[in-house]
């Protein structure tokens, strides 16, 4: 009804020319809600919406905008509306509520309209303004929090993620990513977005919330969008952005922590041990090696992570921290990953290095302090005693012969230690102190083992206290001089021609104590004579007898003379 009115208002003025007067010259206005904040009020060539109830003085009601469901459209003070509303709605504010009265000569005049006005009819409005905007309005923005720390701000051909709540001019909802439990997510300056919102969005840090107003001639415009955005509606958006990135973006490296010593960085093929905290770029955690008790272990290089880690990952230096921020086409794409990476995110780790080697590296071997005179060094087979601290390249503790106060006792190449340590420990003077370091693969390896990770670096410190000299493998005594023309008489001490156990462990302990022989450190000496009495007693009667005594020769002169008999 109300375009039909508004046809004839123009002949209705001229009309009113010779009208009888009116009992009220002006529109009479009763402002019975006037919203708190209002910073806006209606002015000529304004466009406005609004809801109205149209009745007589009577209290009948001739039109109604809400019964039709669609609000009342239209230019302020350029002749589109009656005049006496053209006059009523100067100077409203959105949301605020106004009773007004209209006389003949500022509606319908003598004349009236149609069956539903009559001539001569005062007009009386209740109107709700819910829209105001202007051909020169531009997009509103408003900071409501913006981050401290702002190194980057959405510009054009930028992949966005953010949130919004979306309400028209009057708070009525239209949408929001909230209740969907997701981020709208979009380029930035490609088409892809109402031309407000690329405008609203530009210059955004992530963290920042914004308040966005956009007129309909840069939102959905005189057809507006489905049935929740009006034709010519004001859009107001409350938005944070939550990510941000570029389809052009490397790798960031932030807030390097280098060691003071850096003998060797990472490169392709090592294997690497480190600690992280992932977060989106919001600061939202999504996962941490310290919360399993657990580093992250994997090769560089080899693509057993993401490109972005894995080149990250390259470069670092035992002991390192490092911030890694990783844009999502080198991490986890548009598809995301489980339920805690959304698609498209921007990864934040912060990471702790906390050790690497490659499969190919020996043990590594620093004396710190050794004795000028180093006349006997040890060798497989000897028997050591040394004190040792066992540490991670990170510095974290792990054992310590100091715990039991008394040095450790080994055989060495008896696979009683770990090989790295045993190679570490071998060509060692008493009093001598060495740096030994073994990848995992001469230490505990993948599986670790008790307090020792797995695939860690171990790192030892140690000191020889003592050591004596062993025999070689598959031996129980050398000797240690020239042997006599007639050994069996020798060991035949009661020269009855037979020689039983008890004989054969004094004639070997004589020698042992005359220093003449060795036998095999760290074992029982006498389960070690028994033993080699029960190798030359062939016919197994209790007695070595002449014929059974066998001796085999050691080509190593330097270090043993016979084999034990």
């Amino acid at each position: 009804m109300a375009v039909e009115l508004l046809v004839v208002v123009l002949s209705v003025l001229v009309v009113c020319a010779v009208c009888s007067p009116s009992p009220l010259e002006d529109v009479v206005i009763d402002r019975y809600y006037i919203p708190k904040v209002c910073p806006r009020e209606v002015q000529t060539g304004d466009h406005v919406r609004y809801h109205y109830n149209g009745t007589l003085t009577d209290g009948k009601q001739f039109d109604s905008s809400h019964e039709r469901g669609t609000p009342f459209s239209g230019l302020v003070g350029v002749g589109r509306l009656i005049t006496g509303m053209d006059r009523g709605i100067q100077g409203m504010c959105v949301n605020e509520r106004r009773n007004i009265t209209v006389p003949p000569h500022l509606a319908y005049g003598s004349l009236g309209a149609g069956s539903v006005i009559p001539p001569d009819a005062v007009l009386v409005f209740d109107v709700v303004l819910l829209d105001i905007w202007n051909k020169d309005d531009q997009v509103q923005t408003t900071t409501v929090y913006k981050p401290e720390d702002c190194k980057r701000t959405v510009q054009n051909s930028d992949f966005v993620r953010y949130h919004y709540n979306g309400t028209l001019l009057d708070g009525t909802p239209f949408e929001s990513s909230h209740s969907k439990q997701h981020t709208y997510d979009t380029y930035v300056g490609d088409g892809w977005l109402i031309k407000g919102m690329e405008e609203g969005l530009i210059g955004m840090c992530v963290g920042e919330r914004r308040n966005i107003i956009i007129p309909p001639f840069l939102g959905y415009g005189e057809t507006g969008h489905g049935t929740e955005i009006p034709p010519q509606a004001s859009l107001m958006f409350d938005v944070l952005l939550v990510d941000l990135h570029n389809p052009k973006d490397d790798l960031t490296i932030e807030n390097q922590v280098i060691p003071d010593l850096c003998k060797r960085k990472s490169v392709t093929g090592d294997y690497i041990r480190y600690h992280y905290n992932g977060t989106l770029l919001d600061g939202t955690f999504f996962d941490s090696s310290y919360s399993r008790n657990s580093t992250y272990n994997t090769y560089i290089g080899m693509g057993f992570v993401i490109p972005g880690m894995d080149k990250a990952l390259q470069g670092v230096c035992i002991g390192e921290k490092r911030r890694i921020i990783i844009p999502p086409h080198m991490a986890y794409g548009e598809s995301g990953a489980g339920e805690s990476i959304p698609g498209s995110a921007v990864l934040v780790f912060d990471i702790h290095v906390i050790d690497f080697h490659n499969p190919s590296d020996p043990v590594e071997i620093v004396s710190s302090i050794k004795p000028e005179e180093c006349n006997k060094t040890t060798r497989a087979n000897d028997l050591i005693k040394y004190h040792y601290n066992c540490s991670l390249l990170d510095g974290t503790h792990l054992f310590s012969s100091n715990d039991n106060e008394n040095p450790q006792v080994v055989v060495l190449g008896a696979n009683k230690v770990i090989d790295g340590l045993d190679e570490g420990l071998q060509g060692m003077c008493v009093g001598e102190r060495r740096v030994v370091i073994v990848p995992p693969h001469l230490g505990h390896g993948e599986d670790g083992a008790r307090g020792v990770p797995g695939s860690a670096v171990l790192r030892f410190e140690v000191e020889l206290v003592d050591f004596e000299e062993g025999v070689p493998d598959g031996y129980l005594f050398v000797w240690l001089s020239d042997l006599g023309e007639n050994l069996f008489e020798e060991m035949d001490i009661n020269k009855d021609g037979a020689v039983p156990l008890e004989e054969f462990t004094t004639f070997i302990k004589g020698l042992v104590a005359e220093g003449k022989g060795r036998l095999k450190p760290g074992q029982d000496p006498d389960q070690i004579i028994k033993d080699m009495f029960i190798n030359q007693d062939r016919n197994k009667d209790g007695h070595i007898v002449a014929e059974e005594l066998k001796l085999k020769v050691d080509e190593d002169a330097e270090r043993a003379r016979h084999e034990e008999l």
